[in-house]
């Protein structure tokens, strides 16, 4: 056999061999080194061959050459803690003899005990008419942010027989007073959740869509000691109606509302909206506004044009203090409807191709605690 066949062969018999032992088979590099060195390598010329009956040779076994795989470097591994999953949950809340519905979502978050486990913020979220909780949390797509963010998501639901469409009963006097009617019960199920849950009390929020929103802006004025910001889509000011007949008006031509205390304030609202005249939407900022303002803080106002998919513009007011923390932000969505921005297809009054209010409503909530400037 030519011996540039023989050196060409060992070649690649070596290179095999060193995958092998890359690969953890050390074993397999060994007898495919040991079947080479005794099969296809013969003796070198210039070496005299042995004869049989020489006395000086003895039986001497094959070389073996073992290929290691270079050594590495010693990582000390810390384990991967075990995480706790997410939950969607469904439960009930018995308030002064009635029985209310409830959803609660808790995102993921690692196995530790009690004393290890940091609390996470709250989101109460109050549907529109003729949706429910899991309705809505498939329309707002919160769930999936709040797993991002690490924030829990609370969905009470209006009962048919408080409101055969329901709608959260914002006009009515008996539901626009602290600890009594669906304010009280949207309280006392907000401070259970704290406080079974162990969310942090000082980032607590309340939002909502339409009579939802409204709800939101009167739970904001009577319990400024327990929410940290709010946020309103498609909804009027507290104390925009009185009964059913000046809803229908606050609706249909936008109606003040009574003054607020100072609260962090995301309002979204469409220009188009049928249902919900889009001039409320100035009425909020400017109850928030008067409130902030009383407070003493300065803020500045900002206002921008931007556009989103392209063509649909937006007008974005803010104020913010001087080092540019937004107490105020109006978003208004040309074309828009009466609809929750940038929402998922799967919930009902959505529009997909909207900004994310969701997304703008959970940045600015989270800048935002209690007793904090």
């Amino acid at each position: 056999m030519p011996k540039s066949f023989m050196h060409k062969s060992f070649g690649k018999t070596m290179r095999q061999a060193t995958r092998l032992t890359g690969m953890g088979k050390l074993l397999d590099a060994t007898r495919l080194i040991q079947r080479a060195l005794l099969g296809a390598a013969p003796l070198a010329r210039h070496e005299p061959l042995p004869a049989a009956n020489d006395p000086q040779v003895t039986d001497v076994p094959p070389r073996v050459i073992i290929l290691l795989p270079p050594a590495q470097p010693k990582v000390n591994r810390t384990p991967t803690a075990p995480r706790r999953a997410s939950s969607f949950t469904k439960h009930q809340f018995v308030f002064e003899g009635d029985t209310y519905p409830y959803r609660l979502y808790i995102p993921s978050a690692p196995e530790l005990d009690a004393s290890a486990a940091k609390p996470m913020p709250l989101v109460v979220l109050l549907h529109g008419c003729k949706q429910d909780a899991l309705d809505f949390s498939n329309g707002t797509a919160m769930n999936a942010l709040a797993e991002e963010h690490q924030v829990m998501v609370l969905y009470p639901e209006q009962i048919t027989s408080a409101n055969a469409m329901r709608c959260w009963n914002w006009f009515e006097p008996g539901h626009q007073q602290a600890e009594r009617g669906e304010p009280g019960m949207i309280a006392a199920l907000t401070q259970k959740i704290v406080q079974q849950r162990s969310a942090d009390p000082q980032r607590v929020y309340i939002a909502g869509l339409s009579a939802g929103g409204a709800m939101a802006a009167v739970m904001a004025g009577l319990h400024p000691e327990m929410f940290a910001a709010v946020g309103v889509h498609s909804g009027l000011a507290a104390g925009a109606a009185r009964d059913v007949m000046s809803a229908f008006g606050a609706m249909r031509t936008g109606a003040k509302g009574r003054s607020q205390p100072a609260l962090p304030t995301i309002i979204f609202h469409g220009a188009a909206d049928k249902t919900v005249h889009p001039d409320n939407s100035d009425h909020i900022t400017d109850a928030a506004l008067a409130g902030l303002k009383a407070s003493g803080l300065t803020l500045i106002k900002t206002q921008t044009a931007m556009t989103h998919n392209s063509d649909q513009k937006i007008e974005r007011i803010v104020y913010s203090t001087a080092d540019g923390k937004p107490y105020i932000e109006n978003w208004r969505i040309d074309d828009g409807a009466h609809a929750w921005s940038g929402g998922d297809a799967a919930g009902s009054y959505t529009d997909p191709d909207g900004p994310s209010a969701s997304a703008a409503m959970l940045a600015f909530f989270l800048q935002h605690r209690l007793h904090s400037a």
